[in-house]
């Protein structure tokens, strides 16, 4: 743990201070007082921000969650340091029972154990309980109807560290798996086919998400507004959004913007393992990908997760719609972080909270990550 320091930067045209001891933010003032400590003065024009959440990461660095392995979650752990996520979610994908189970065994036990990196906040199960017609990069032949003995297994082994479930809830046994577990988990509708009707069947059965907004899920229709048309017209309804300008065009980022604002969004990469490596041929889920510059796709043309990081997704959303500092916290930090149910010690720049913060520039670069009170990145010196 660092020693004692205070952050000096600007909000609103005015001089914040935020003192950082053992970890914790333990005090935000608008004066220095008697600080005679060692001090960071952040350069005009550069933003101070809770740490990043990314709630849905496949994979990154050469790894994936589905590996199975402590050194593969530490992989990604240490890498998304330098895009600004102090906490992520372990996202699985539709393979074998076994290999599913292995993965949030893996998870649960690394969350017990971790000592360095982005913290594991838990898992987000993304299949097998899903739509065959909207399957993805997943595969159809693996995916089922829930069955609630074996969930409840993969809870246990586990150790609980299941936080999101994605689902879809038209298929058989699907309402009463949302309504079972919705009192306790987020219950995320994903590569679903579902009517707008059973979506909104799926919102009272205790639905609270809705998966990479309109990726593998019911297009919006003027007879039947479908998946899309719930999530986009529906505040209890998060929307996950990927803004890498590939699984969204510019104007659906926009629109999504228009009807859910910041309160109603959420920012993820969804990234595989060829996120941070070169151009070139991958796996995901036992399929070949094929990686060239933004874009990871199976040989089909199908996209295939991707290889953005939180850091450019803020250049691009910063871009796009200009959200204010409040707002960019919102869809980056603390949107999750409420979802997650931890927002009583991370998603904002509180007293008593978490010292998990991220410095970007004035071009919204990371300059600088902050967890736990411990600078862990940093592009350029910007200490005394």
């Amino acid at each position: 743990m660092t020693r004692p320091f205070m952050i000096q930067t600007k909000k609103n045209k005015k001089d914040w201070f935020i003192q950082i001891e053992s970890g914790m933010i333990s005090k935000v003032s608008f004066s220095e007082d008697d600080w005679d400590g060692e001090m960071l003065r952040l350069p005009d024009g550069y933003h101070l921000l809770p740490g990043f959440i990314d709630p849905h990461i496949h994979g990154a660095f050469g790894a994936d969650v589905m590996d199975a392995t402590p050194e593969t979650l530490q992989t990604i752990a240490d890498g998304l340091l330098k895009e600004g996520v102090t906490g992520f979610l372990a996202t699985t994908m539709t393979q074998s029972k076994e290999a599913i189970r292995d993965a949030v065994r893996n998870a649960g036990t690394f969350m017990k154990q971790q000592i360095s990196g982005a913290s594991l906040l838990g898992v987000h199960l993304e299949g097998p309980f899903l739509s065959r017609e909207k399957a993805g990069a997943q595969d159809p032949e693996l995916m089922s109807e829930p069955d609630e003995s074996w969930f409840d297994h993969l809870l246990e082994v586990s150790d609980h560290s299941i936080k999101v479930v994605t689902a879809a809830p038209e298929i058989a046994g699907g309402l009463s798996f949302f309504s079972k577990y919705s009192h306790k988990l987020v219950m995320s509708i994903g590569h679903s086919n579902a009517t707008y009707n059973q979506a909104l069947d799926a919102l009272e059965a205790g639905a609270s998400q809705v998966t990479h907004l309109y990726n593998q899920m019911s297009a919006f229709h003027h007879r039947d507004p479908g998946v899309t048309g719930a999530a986009l017209l529906h505040p209890e309804l998060k929307a996950e959004l990927i803004v890498d300008l590939i699984h969204s065009h510019p104007e659906a980022v926009r629109l999504a913007w228009l009807q859910k604002g910041a309160d109603g969004l959420i920012l993820i990469t969804d990234s595989m393992r060829a996120k941070g490596l070169t151009d070139g041929r991958y796996e995901l889920g036992g399929n070949p990908i094929e990686v060239q510059g933004m874009q990871a796709r199976l040989e089909d043309g199908t996209l295939a997760g991707s290889v953005l990081t939180m850091e450019k997704a803020v250049q691009h959303i910063m871009a796009l719609v200009e959200p204010s500092e409040e707002e960019l916290i919102k869809i980056t930090s603390q949107n999750a972080a409420k979802q997650l149910g931890i927002f009583h010690h991370k998603g904002s720049i509180e007293t008593g909270k978490d010292a998990d913060l991220v410095v970007l520039d004035e071009r919204y670069q990371v300059a600088m990550t902050i967890q736990r009170g411990d600078i862990v990145y940093q592009k350029s010196n910007l200490r005394e």
